[in-house]
């Protein structure tokens, strides 16, 4: 049976060939790959999770533990798995993808690929608080990559609600160890060249994470480059899709 609660189809391809399935970063949402699924959506069935705690599960608590996120993640996509599957995760959804695409691997569901974007490696280990700032220090760091609306930081009400799952995702990836595991799927890495959270070497390192090929491409850009210029890493997601089985 499908969980509804966890999938977004904003443009749903029943006959499609191929699933891309988008993990978004700290505190986004699955409507934050509505362009993509626009874009896509004659390439394969767009496929964007909803993680708890925000939009229309703004009641539920949000996670703060990534292998639990992955695993309830990867039993929403089971009912999912009847043609090949992309991951594709942004920043901390980079993270949950690599996760996920190990969870499916051991239960014998190989993914065609798994895309990171703009997310150093797991073995690339950097010690970082942002989730103990206070709410302020946590909003302004977040401001600095541009991952959050500015109309969110002039409206208290806006706060409030932004903020718990912001900061469970946080802690969420900042307390994440790194897995022994290896995929066999390939990973494509993108960075975005002048990303101060994710440089090209952090993301050039997912290498080490596969035994099934690698890939890796830069975009101008910072740690949101792909909705700066969405056109490159559209064209990278569409031919990977094109190459499925």
């Amino acid at each position: 049976m499908r969980d509804d609660r966890w999938i977004r189809r904003y443009h749903p391809a029943d006959d499609a060939r191929a699933r891309l399935v988008c993990l978004p970063h700290a505190g986004g949402a699955a409507s934050f790959f509505h362009p993509f699924s626009k874009e896509l959506c004659g390439d394969a069935d767009v496929l964007a999770v909803q993680y708890p705690g925000r939009q229309d599960r703004f009641a539920e608590p949000p996670f703060t533990r990534i292998p639990e996120l992955a695993d309830a993640i990867t039993q929403a996509l089971l009912p999912w798995l009847d043609v090949p599957v992309v991951l594709f995760g942004h920043s901390m959804g980079a993270t949950v993808a690599f996760e996920v695409g190990l969870r499916l691997e051991a239960r014998g569901s190989r993914p065609h690929a798994v895309v990171v974007s703009a997310r150093r490696a797991p073995s690339v280990r950097r010690a970082e608080a942002v989730h103990r700032l206070d709410d302020d220090g946590l909003l302004a760091e977040v401001t600095k990559l541009g991952g959050i609306d500015p109309l969110v930081l002039a409206d208290e009400e806006l706060r409030a609600l932004v903020v718990p799952a912001l900061r469970a995702d946080y802690t969420a990836v900042e307390t994440y160890t790194a897995t022994t595991g290896m995929l066999t799927a390939p990973i494509h890495a993108h960075a975005g060249t002048n990303d101060p959270r994710a440089t090209p070497d952090d993301v050039r390192a997912w290498a080490a994470h596969t035994t099934g090929g690698f890939a890796f491409t830069t975009h101008p850009g910072g740690h949101f480059y792909l909705t700066e210029r969405p056109e490159p890493i559209v064209a990278a997601l569409r031919s990977t899709l094109a190459a499925a089985p």
